[in-house]
């Protein structure tokens, strides 16, 4: 039920943004700008809920925390990033936009190298000692 109230906002948004757009152009803008970061905000909490269960998950399986967090904050770092280029985007600034994506996955790189270390480790850990 949730998709079809904020496919409903989205597209009140969208007219309202088109009628607006020919006499206010930043009004316009500020309207898409905010309905996106409604939904942002509606989202988090169902975003919470996933991380708790995952998070418990992790507590079973005996995955340390550090990974898990690690990758949240990684997968964070993308809609995030993501969500702030579309905005720039939609304000026409598709150069800045460009470079915030970029931005994003030079931080997802760093944050993934100590990850792919103990992976490279835990490889190298299975195969067979000396020739």
């Amino acid at each position: 039920m949730d998709i079809i109230q904020i496919v409903g906002l989205g597209l009140i948004a969208a007219v309202l943004t088109l009628v607006v757009r020919e006499q206010k152009p930043m009004f316009a803008f500020l309207l898409a700008a905010f309905t996106g970061l409604f939904i942002f905000l509606y989202m988090i909490g169902k975003i919470e809920a996933v991380i708790s269960v995952l998070e418990q998950l992790a507590d079973r399986s005996g995955i340390p925390s550090i990974y898990l967090k690690t990758i949240l904050k990684i997968i964070g770092i993308a809609y995030i990033a993501e969500f702030g280029a579309q905005i720039v985007r939609d304000a026409g600034q598709d150069s800045v936009a460009s470079k915030i994506e970029f931005a994003g996955k030079v931080l997802i790189l760093v944050m993934a190298v100590p990850i792919i270390g103990v992976i490279v480790e835990t490889v190298i850990g299975l195969l067979p000692a000396g020739g």
